[in-house]
């Protein structure tokens, strides 16, 4: 049933009949919105449902076909993003807009600068202003830490207090949560908690049902760029929400039939890797995955699961050690050499490692095999094949909001991802490394991944997952392997105890760790 504010209750936003076409493409079609003061109202979708272009909409990134925004019951038009700070309105994007080189305090300040005679920088008084904020709302950050140095939850907060510097009273959060920690997600609930409690409106984009649950007062769900229902949060299930989100029932935890693990196809030997600022992060890490066998490898981001993944897939050269691809040594041979050999990745980053995001889907999903003879012949592309190909692909794996012909940066982040999956497995890997592989994806879209990864399984690939998601790792893998400072430090069967993981992941015993 649809939750109405009552008459006295004053609407901190309101939009009222937004629809956004993009060509021949309904983005946003008739959809209403309201946002009390001090309340969080989550929009729910699948990936492709409209949040995005909704929020940017508001955010002034986009001019609506249709509709009208009211702030305060004032008709308004958010020309331009200067324009909706100007309103009081902040966005806080799925992926961040921080300059790396640059301090907390000198982002957050960027653009709205406190200046001295002469228009220096007042450092002093900015980084007092940026202390005051943090305070203020315990977003507990460093003002004089360097971003790039700085951790994924931190960078968060960051964005948020660079929003309310500038006066922001409705704040748009898109999907938040994804990159964090159960901690880092855990302090961000209190600060907006805190931020509820000043009168800041929020509003929350989330695939992740149970956070949403948790943290918001009201629940809309859009579908296929329309809105099907705003529910409170009194009452409301995953369950019921998945449902609203894919029209149909969703299947939580995956059933699969016990692994059939034959020959060892990755063989990981004393593994040395050191990271970018040249500390030792993967410090002699063995392991080994079969075909026919899911191994997830568990931890706390930051235990070297990144440049063990990278030294595996070629990106990293490690110090020393072993990586055995089907009898072949690949370790510091580069990407082409692990390719060759049968290795596919999904990365944990689409922008930075999955996607040429100026390509089209079809060149992007062509990446991995344009070299084939079903894909080029003499360094001549067979662009017609290559399209081909990328319209069965995207059809095979329900990419949503382009075609073959679409640019890959015009996509909603999950369909991106699915993207890159795609692409991966249709190569028909021998190990096919899935890091974060369904990190940004709606609960439909999890599901098909989740059933996707058992049958390749089931086909005899290896599949090593690495995933911060404990229920995802407890639900896919047929043994976990679980990381700490660099080390294998134990192997589990599925059915471990999730407290029982956790010690582990935090450097703890809980017993005599299996040999791997």
């Amino acid at each position: 049933m649809t939750s109405t504010p009552a008459p006295d209750e004053q609407l901190a936003l309101e939009l009222r009949g937004i629809t956004k076409r993009f060509g021949a493409v309904v983005a946003n079609d008739g959809v209403d919105f309201d946002l009390r003061r001090g309340e969080v109202h989550a929009l729910l979708g699948e990936n492709g449902a409209g949040k995005s272009t909704l929020m940017s909409i508001l955010y002034g990134l986009y001019t609506p076909t249709d509709g009208e925004i009211l702030i305060g019951g004032e008709p308004v038009e958010v020309t331009s993003p200067a324009k909706a700070i100007e309103l009081g309105i902040g966005m806080v994007h799925q992926h961040f807009m921080l300059v790396p080189v640059m301090t907390v305090t000198e982002n957050i300040v960027l653009g709205n600068e406190p200046n001295r005679i002469g228009g220096v920088l007042d450092v002093k008084e900015a980084r007092g202003r940026v202390q005051e904020l943090s305070d203020r709302y315990g977003l507990a950050v460093d003002p004089d830490a360097v971003i790039e140095d700085t951790t994924v939850g931190m960078q968060q907060r960051v964005e948020i207090l660079r929003a309310l510097y500038r006066g922001a009273r409705i704040l748009v959060l898109d999907e938040p949560t994804a990159v964090l920690t159960a901690q880092e997600v855990g302090d961000l609930v209190r600060v907006l908690n805190a931020l509820k409690q000043d009168g800041t409106s929020i509003v929350f984009i989330s695939h992740k049902l149970g956070e949403v649950l948790q943290i918001a007062d009201r629940i809309t769900v859009l579908r296929r760029g329309r809105k099907i229902d705003t529910v409170p949060k009194a009452g409301a299930t995953e369950e019921s929400l998945a449902r609203l989100m894919v029209g149909r029932d969703v299947i939580f935890r995956v059933e699969k039939a016990a692994g059939k693990p034959v020959d060892p196809v990755l063989a990981v030997e004393d593994l040395h890797v050191r990271d970018d600022r040249g500390l030792e992060a993967v410090r002699g890490a063995s392991l080994r995955v079969c075909g026919g066998e899911i191994v997830a490898l568990a931890g706390v981001d930051g235990n070297g699961q990144q440049e063990l993944v990278e030294a595996i897939t070629g990106l990293r050269d490690p110090e020393s050690g072993r990586v055995v691809v089907a009898g072949k040594d690949v370790g510091g041979r580069g990407v082409r050499a692990a390719t060759d050999a049968g290795v596919a990745h999904i990365p944990e980053d689409r922008h930075r490692r999955g996607l040429v995001l100026p390509f089209t889907l079809a060149e992007n999903l062509a990446l991995r095999e344009y070299r084939s003879p079903e894909l080029s012949r003499r360094g001549w592309l067979y662009v017609r094949k290559m399209a081909s190909r990328a319209r069965r692909l995207l059809k095979e794996f329900d990419v949503r909001g382009g075609n073959e012909s679409s640019l890959a940066s015009s996509l909603s982040g999950g369909n991106q991802q699915k993207v890159c999956i795609a692409r991966e497995i249709a190569s028909n890997p021998m190990i096919l490394v899935a890091h974060q592989p369904t990190r940004g994806l709606d609960v439909g879209a999890i599901e098909f991944v989740h059933k996707r990864l058992i049958e390749e399984r089931d086909k005899g690939r290896g599949i090593l997952l690495v995933s911060l998601e404990s229920e995802e790792v407890r639900s896919l893998a047929d043994r976990i392997l679980v990381i700490y400072e660099g080390q294998i430090v134990g192997e589990y069967r599925a059915d471990a105890s999730e407290e029982e993981l956790g010690i582990a992941m935090t450097g703890g015993k809980t017993r005599k760790p299996v040999a791997v």
